[in-house]
């Protein structure tokens, strides 16, 4: 019997969407397998350093994806600022449903005692506040005062996250998501 072939984007995604919802201890190889389309032998034979390597894979997929889609965004300098903004809240909505999903950074944060997921998840949130940074200090804020509302704009996002998942009420997402078009704001 030939390998079962999978488009890579479906792959990640489902993985990623067992990780967001149990985590990284309460994922099992089963839930992944499901999750991803492949056979449990498939999925040993694609990512031989078992959970570890998916959740690095996800976790690279995670970084590719705040690059491309908030840091590209927000340093594009042929698009004014305030559709840039828009475009990266747009894009920030798509990734987490509106708020339905859960922060993958959160849950791989969580319960793994993996050094390299630690320092996986540091790069996407570096390469986050970077972006913010750039933004403010191109709306006109000082280095030090966007990098601080570029941090505040990964805890605002985050933070709500973990709000409309506990209480079960996404608007927290979409009220941190209109704070954080007006944390920008330099008037």
């Amino acid at each position: 019997m030939r390998p079962q072939k999978i488009d890579d984007t479906r792959l990640i995604e489902g993985l990623m969407s067992v990780l967001q919802s149990k985590g990284f201890e309460g994922a099992s190889l089963n839930d992944l397998a499901q999750a991803s389309g492949l056979q449990k032998a498939s999925l040993y034979h694609r990512f031989p350093g078992g959970k570890n390597s998916i959740a690095l894979m996800v976790l690279q997929f995670v970084n590719d994806w705040i690059k491309d889609h908030i840091y590209l965004v927000l340093t594009d300098k042929e698009v004014a600022p305030a559709k840039k903004l828009s475009r990266a809240v747009r894009n920030i909505r798509d990734l987490y449903q509106n708020g339905e999903k859960s922060c993958i950074l959160n849950a791989l944060s969580l319960d793994s005692g993996l050094v390299v997921v630690g320092d996986e998840i540091g790069k996407a949130m570096q390469l986050w506040i970077d972006a913010f940074t750039a933004f403010g200090i191109e709306q006109g804020f000082t280095p030090a005062q966007a990098k601080a509302k570029a941090t505040q704009s990964l805890i605002l996002v985050q933070g709500s996250l973990i709000l409309a998942k506990g209480l079960g009420d996404p608007a927290y997402f979409h009220k941190a998501m209109s704070d954080l078009e007006k944390l920008f704001n330099n008037s």
